[in-house]
């Protein structure tokens, strides 16, 4: 039977299929160690489980209403004062099935085909297959040549009659890096000047490192905020990958529309998932903190441990739990980052996800949600690997 040419076109998930194999390997009695998954290794904090115990027992397990319980939307709106200082209402956010789903809904409501959206690259696996689902092209900036940082010179240059969006995420997933004030308000007054909508990304808000601070594009004017949309959820900040609540918020008629869209596709997040992210985003924050200072731990760990490895070259993530390193000095050796890949998956079993799948086949994305013995076993191996 003949597959559509939509979803013919679709790539799976690289880190999703990689997690995989890890798992049926370890099922297989063989010692991996994964660098790839894009989740916390930490459990959800107690607190939240029981919040979720409770809905069960109290028989909230019907249907909610399709964008998010009244009490989740006043909780984000909480939430998104107290982060942002930014005033939401109810209606500017709509509760998703996830992150991902969020990005989803959004793209198909904005985008027609034709439209272009201006994307730093490297970038997340899934930001241009949803752009390409809706019909419209991403429009790759390389910058890996200025240190995985999109700067204004570089969009200006991008943008054509066509340019609909552009995609910041920070901090960014696979790089790390963190946008900082000015250079986000330069890109702003251009989104402004070309009447360019701003997607932002700001799923790893609370994982920032020393001197790296969270800044919002949305709060740079009221101007700009009408024009941008935050993509946000509880799955990396709580630990709650597996509980799939994700949120949009932005222009209440833009939410309206993915509300619609989302009624004929999914319908509501889970009603369970929803009782115990309101009180993951309302209740005492100390626990995400907890966890922000064991991945800045790690972050340190594994970038020094990178550097002992020769040929190997890494910037320093600002946040996130991700590590991009350069593989630029094996390269004589390997034809890129999938084969390097694969090597190291079957000689040291240790696995990686290979940049390609970013956007570069010059790097790969190592996750630090793990162990610290993982991290210094894991690339003791790698260096001994390619020895």
């Amino acid at each position: 039977m003949k597959i559509s040419k939509i979803v013919s076109n679709i790539p799976d998930s690289p880190t999703l299929a990689l997690t995989a194999k890890v798992n049926a390997l370890k099922a297989q009695g063989k010692d991996v160690i994964g660098f790839g998954a894009g989740e916390p290794d930490f459990d959800t904090p107690e607190h939240i489980k029981q919040a979720a115990i409770d809905a069960l027992k109290k028989g909230k397990t019907k249907y909610t209403p399709v964008g998010g319980t009244p009490q989740l939307k006043e909780a984000i709106c909480f939430r998104t004062k107290e982060d942002y200082g930014l005033t939401f209402k109810p209606e500017n956010v709509l509760v998703s099935c996830g992150g991902k789903h969020s990005l989803f809904n959004l793209a198909l409501t904005i985008l027609d085909p034709g439209d272009e959206v201006i994307c730093p690259s490297p970038l997340w696996v899934s930001y241009a297959p949803i752009i390409e689902i809706a019909g419209a092209k991403p429009v790759f900036i390389d910058t890996i040549s200025t240190g995985f940082k999109l700067y204004p010179e570089q969009v200006k240059d991008a943008i054509t009659k066509k340019t609909k969006a552009i995609i910041i995420n920070s901090p960014s997933n696979p790089t790390g890096v963190v946008y900082g004030r000015k250079e986000l308000e330069e890109i702003a007054e251009l989104c402004l000047k070309h009447d360019i909508i701003i997607i932002s990304d700001d799923i790893y808000q609370k994982l920032t490192f020393e001197d790296a601070e969270f800044f919002s594009i949305a709060t740079i004017s009221p101007e700009v905020a009408k024009r941008t949309f935050i993509l946000h959820g509880v799955s990396k900040t709580y630990a709650m990958t597996g509980w799939r609540i994700g949120y949009c918020i932005g222009d209440a008629q833009v939410i309206k529309a993915m509300h619609s869209l989302q009624s004929q596709s999914t319908s509501n997040p889970t009603s369970i998932a929803q009782e115990a992210s309101v009180v993951a985003l309302t209740s005492d924050q100390s626990a995400v903190e907890i966890m922000r200072k064991a991945f800045e731990k790690r972050k340190n760990l594994i970038v020094a441990k990178l550097r002992e490895i020769p040929g190997i070259d890494v910037i320093p993530p600002g946040g996130s739990f991700y590590c991009f390193p350069s593989i630029k000095g094996h390269l004589d050796r390997f034809s890129g980052a999938h084969e390097l890949a694969g090597f190291l998956l079957d000689k040291a079993l240790v696995a990686v996800v290979p940049g390609e799948d970013f956007g570069s086949k010059e790097h790969i994305r190592l996750s630090f949600a793990t162990s610290e013995d993982n991290i210094i076993n894991g690339l003791d191996r790698i260096k001994q690997a390619l020895s």
